[in-house]
């Protein structure tokens, strides 16, 4: 008897071997194939270049849904269609200026943006400046120091934090908040230390918000160079800051999310969620965010087809709309399969840039971590060492309000460049590294080949 189960685990072993030799012989037939026969850096000139940016409501935004949708159906997905969803539309206008006055009679013009959602100034606006090294300090301010000036919120990112999304998380509360909490205090308008670790001379937009029965101010962000030279000539005497924008709000919209899918064989039922995010700010092209996401995930069903791959489950990539400014592409997603009565098993998402990859996160459990980790052994010949608990993404999140149980995975490729280019005109298709780019679809294709197999 103990020869027989000694046999049977025997060949057990050699099975899962094998199995496992057959695994990593596709994945490496898949990066092949992106590093050599790749589609991914085209398609992201083409959408940067043919359609530009993209924000939500905008021209480039519908003209880049019905650029997704074509490429869908000229890679041959099984079935690609539109969802219909209502988002914000918000224009920037005339471009925005401001001007720093010094009491010494300096006159100098920032480098500027609106953050996304900030009312206009009707007109040309000026205050004496305040400033404030963190949205704390400014709450625990005195309305008598605040009323009748605009606020500088002067917090630089982290430079020690490792991940750098850490930083920027430790700063976003001044763009998101500060133009709230100084509007309470009474100030005319709110101006942020742009949301970036090199100091140089692009200014980071980004969303903001207001609240109910607190005044609207304007709200605007000065590049990280202005921002420096402020603050030193404040230290030398007050200083005004002069502004005019222009951007105004409108009412909602219609438009859509992009969404194409590979039938599964076995589960049909069972669906395996990924993308990124179509939409994007007004400057720049998108390129890394999140035109590389799109790329990432588009690449990776493209070669998942061409190799004749059928999966267990449906896979269905989706291109969000409107992530930047409301999520209404995720939450209206994560509530219409949920009214459908889908079975989403699992879901994936790429917004981090199309920088090296480093490996994957998981919004889940601890058995859903261990889950994770035993992909780790197929990705260390490409060095790729990330596979940990962690964030998935904006987009998917929502899906968690209806599946609570559902494993969330987010790509996490190197983040020391990304707030170099985040929501900044400097985020350009000349910016993302094509190999890098590549390296991304390719570690992309192979997770959902690997999950797909797994669930």
């Amino acid at each position: 008897m103990n020869r027989i189960i000694s046999l049977i685990l025997f060949s057990s072993i050699c099975s899962l071997n094998s199995m496992a030799q057959d695994d990593s012989t596709f994945i490496k037939t898949i990066y092949n194939i992106a590093l050599s026969e790749g589609k991914a850096h085209e398609d992201l000139r083409s959408l940067c270049k043919d359609i530009g940016s993209r924000l939500t409501g905008s021209a480039e935004a519908m003209m880049a849904i019905e650029w997704g949708k074509l490429k869908m159906e000229n890679y041959g997905f099984d079935t690609v269609y539109l969802q219909e969803i209502m988002v914000p539309h918000w224009e920037r206008g005339t471009k925005e200026v401001g001007w720093i006055k010094h009491n010494t009679g300096q006159l100098i013009k920032t480098n500027m943006l609106a953050l996304g959602g900030s009312i206009g100034t009707m007109g040309v606006l000026s205050g004496d400046l305040i400033e404030f090294k963190s949205i704390e300090e400014l709450k625990s301010s005195s309305r008598d120091l605040v009323q009748g000036k605009i606020v500088f919120l002067n917090q630089p990112m982290d430079e020690q934090q490792i991940n750098t999304f850490k930083a920027y998380g430790g700063c976003y509360p001044i763009r998101g908040n500060g133009a709230v909490e100084g509007a309470r205090l009474g100030a005319k308008a709110v101006i942020i230390r742009s949301l970036g670790l090199p100091i140089d001379a692009h200014p980071h937009t980004g969303s903001m918000h207001y609240e109910e029965n607190v005044e609207k101010i304007p709200a605007a962000a000065i590049s990280t160079k202005d921002a420096e030279f402020l603050s030193n000539l404040l230290e030398k005497g007050p200083c005004e800051f002069v502004m005019e924008m222009d951007c105004r709000s409108y009412p909602d919209v219609a438009s859509y999310n992009v969404i194409g899918e590979l039938t599964g064989m076995e589960t049909p039922d069972q669906i395996i969620t990924f993308g990124g995010h179509l939409d994007s700010w007004d400057t720049g092209e998108g390129a890394h965010d999140d035109g590389a996401g799109i790329i990432h995930s588009l690449e990776a069903m493209r070669i998942l087809k061409l190799l004749e791959y059928e999966p267990k489950n449906t896979l269905r990539l989706v291109f969000f709309m409107n992530e930047e400014n409301g999520n209404n592409g995720g939450k209206n997603y994560a509530k219409w399969v949920s009214d459908n009565g889908e079975k989403q098993i699992a879901a994936l998402e790429s917004d981090r840039g199309g920088f090296a990859p480093r490996g994957f996160h998981v919004d889940g459990n601890d058995s859903q971590v261990q889950f994770l980790q035993q992909f780790e052994k197929y990705f260390t010949p490409y060095d790729l060492h990330i596979f940990e608990k962690g964030y998935g993404g904006v987009d998917i999140n929502p899906l968690k309000n209806y599946y609570p149980e559902i494993p969330l995975f987010g790509f996490v490729p190197d983040s020391q460049r990304y707030f170099d280019f985040h929501h900044a005109p400097s985020d350009v298709f000349e910016n993302v590294n094509k190999r890098e780019l590549e390296l991304g679809c390719a570690s992309i294709a192979s997770f959902l080949y690997l999950l797909d197999k797994s669930l």
